[in-house]
């Protein structure tokens, strides 16, 4: 499973002797093993080690960020790409971790009297980013562009060897990993985009995911978080990526609006 999907490949960069048997999700105790030999912890500081679904009476992030405990179900792969993703970019969690509980804690304090704290745009925007992200790294700042312009074809078919050559895609979401096990028409990344120059695409793959993780969670820490709202990610149909699928290999694929759309318009109303 993991080799025949070009966007596993991150996963098996970082665990590749602890993926080799796909038929059945990753055990807690083999992922408790790699979490404490990696130091990984939360953000809160806490080691990270994912346990069994309970009635802790605690939110999930706050059980995270002050336990390390990971809530993940046994046998579920959804879950199981979520622990994955700790293992493979362990800055990046805790990072979205960190920020989660420190919105929390300033919505609890600013709650108003009807007892509704709402989640706020912050917070959606990181589980947005938690369940779908995708980073997309490159030398050229006119794919990204292009990406937000939404020329599919363009990018992903004119330019189709050099896009192969000179950008990679690294998705972080666990939803979307779970989604690519079986893809469905009009799956979709929110991306984010790391520039690189030209060197940076001669490291080896361990080096590269550590420097996506890194950079990621610089995104993501400290008072100025660049991605506060859902909308500041862009979307990525991830099946016209070249190679994801087959079917991509021809040009007439990127015709198919219901994947490849054309970016909306907004026009302003008069002022009157």
């Amino acid at each position: 499973m993991f080799a025949a999907q070009p966007l596993y490949a991150p996963l098996l960069a970082s665990l590749a002797d602890s993926l080799e048997d796909a038929g059945a999700p990753p055990h807690h105790q083999l992922l408790n093993d790699l979490a404490a030999a990696r130091g990984i912890r939360s953000g809160g500081g806490a080691p990270i080690r994912f346990v069994v679904p309970g009635n802790s009476g605690m939110p999930y992030e706050e059980r995270t960020y002050w336990l390390g405990e990971v809530a993940t179900r046994p046998g579920n792969w959804h879950d199981a790409f979520n622990a994955l993703i700790w293992l493979t970019y362990p800055l990046t969690k805790a990072a979205l971790n960190n920020r989660h509980h420190c919105a929390l804690s300033r919505a609890l304090s600013e709650q108003r009297s009807d007892g509704n704290t709402g989640r706020g745009p912050l917070r959606d925007a990181l589980t947005q980013f938690d369940e779908c992200g995708v980073a997309v790294v490159s030398t050229r700042l006119d794919w990204w562009d292009d990406i937000r312009a939404h020329r599919w074809q363009k990018v992903f078919w004119t330019q189709r060897a050099e896009v192969q050559r000179d950008l990679k895609v690294f998705v972080f979401g666990h939803a979307s990993l779970d989604l690519l096990r079986t893809p469905h028409i009009g799956l979709c990344g929110k991306a984010l985009f790391v520039h690189i120059d030209e060197t940076w695409l001669t490291q080896p793959a361990a080096a590269q995911l550590a420097d996506v993780d890194r950079r990621m969670a610089q995104r993501f820490s400290g008072d100025l978080c660049a991605y506060s709202r859902p909308r500041d990610f862009h979307p990525l149909p991830l099946l016209g990526i070249p190679g994801v699928t087959p079917d991509n290999a021809f040009p007439a694929y990127y015709e198919d609006t219901r994947q490849f759309r054309p970016l909306r318009c907004v026009t302003a109303e008069p002022v009157s």
